[in-house]
């Protein structure tokens, strides 16, 4: 001990037992209890960069560095790319919580679509994310499904995250579920649709419309023996029905339903087809509620030897990539998804900014792409 004593003293230290002070200055209450080690400081894991050291690096202000990841589309060019290298080459993560703290924004776009496979709505999705990159905004996929415990579920779970927008893309909701969303006050956009009843914000086209489009362009043909492939989602079920009606008004006969749940997929509408057929019905169009469908049917039509279109013609919808590839090439409708996006974002960056919205109901409409099969 008097050892301990000695070197307390060579370093102008002095102890009683318990205390140890520097000569002549307060007593601190030793950290470590007799008989023990002092513990060792701890050490963090991560030791992070600042905002300050970015800006220092890029040669740019703080202000700038911020603008970076709020705002980029302000940056010029050159800027962006010193901004970008600096970040990069100091590892700078953005505390993105913190900042959403301090300015009640996320800056996070939650976005429910019902499914990624076959999916029509993927450039909606892309044009969306997007436009709203070059504003400083991430956005969140939630798939939905098609059953409808699992939308609720992924909406309240889109809600709980109080995104800065919610975007509704192939979604149909009950008016529970629509009530919920109205009362939390978070940007809501219904986009692939012109509800009657809009929870907030809407880009869309009427599906009744192109029911009747669809109609026409088949009687044009002279075609009054319709099959119809269709899923049963609501939006599907819009433009069957108003095709039928159309067709029934014209004096044809009423379309032939061939229905299944879930989405149309490429076997579903050619087992459709084939079933049809081989119970003998006769029919000289074929109406798909999807692209996949109708390359489906005209690979059936085309094992069994039937021409397309001179025998039976073949509508889509969709006009997905593959469709104007297709031998014959696919007669289908085709929905601007990318505009849609394009609208849905400006709609969250006018209500992010305060600006009054003067046109809350946007419709972009449609066209009926005429190919070989129809």
């Amino acid at each position: 001990m008097m050892w301990q004593l000695r070197c307390f003293q060579r370093l102008g230290l002095e102890y009683d037992g318990s205390f140890i002070r520097l000569s002549g200055a307060p007593l601190k209450k030793s950290k470590s209890k007799p008989g023990r080690r002092p513990a060792k400081p701890q050490r963090s894991h991560f030791t992070g960069t600042t905002l300050d050291e970015v800006a220092v690096a890029a040669g740019v202000s703080s202000a700038t560095v911020s603008r970076f990841f709020n705002s980029p589309a302000l940056l010029t060019a050159d800027t962006a790319r010193r901004v970008r290298a600096a970040v990069k080459d100091i590892g700078y993560v953005p505390n993105l919580v913190a900042g959403g703290l301090a300015s009640s924004r996320s800056r996070l776009i939650a976005a429910a679509i019902p499914a990624i496979s076959q999916s029509i709505f993927s450039s909606t999705i892309q044009s969306l994310t997007d436009s709203l990159a070059e504003e400083g905004y991430s956005v969140m996929l939630g798939l939905t499904g098609a059953a409808d415990e699992h939308v609720e579920r992924q909406l309240l779970s889109i809600i709980g995250r109080r995104p800065d927008g919610i975007i509704l893309t192939g979604t149909m909701l009950d008016a529970a579920a629509r009530k919920q969303l109205r009362a939390t006050g978070i940007p809501t956009i219904e986009t692939w649709d012109l509800p009657d009843d809009p929870i907030d914000l809407v880009v869309g086209f009427s599906h009744q419309a192109v029911g009747v489009a669809v109609a026409q362009r088949a009687l044009s043909l002279g075609r009054r023996r319709a099959l119809v492939v269709s899923a049963t989602g609501v939006r599907a079920l819009a433009r069957r029905y108003s095709f039928a009606r159309t067709m029934l008004e014209s004096g044809a006969r009423e379309p032939t339903i061939s229905t299944f749940t879930g989405p149309t997929t490429y076997g579903r509408a050619r087992r459709a087809v084939a079933a049809h057929l081989d119970g003998g019905q006769r029919t000289d169009v074929i109406v798909c509620s999807s692209d996949w469908g109708a390359h489906g049917v005209l690979d059936e039509l085309r094992q069994r030897g039937v021409r397309v279109p001179d025998d039976i013609a073949v509508i889509g919808f969709g006009d997905l990539d593959f469709a104007g590839e297709l031998n014959p090439s696919l007669t289908t409708v085709k929905i601007d998804g990318a505009v849609m996006g394009k609208h849905a974002a400006r709609f969250l960056m006018l209500r992010a900014r305060g600006q009054k919205i003067e046109q809350p109901r946007v419709d972009i409409g449609f066209s009926l792409i005429i190919r070989q099969s129809g």
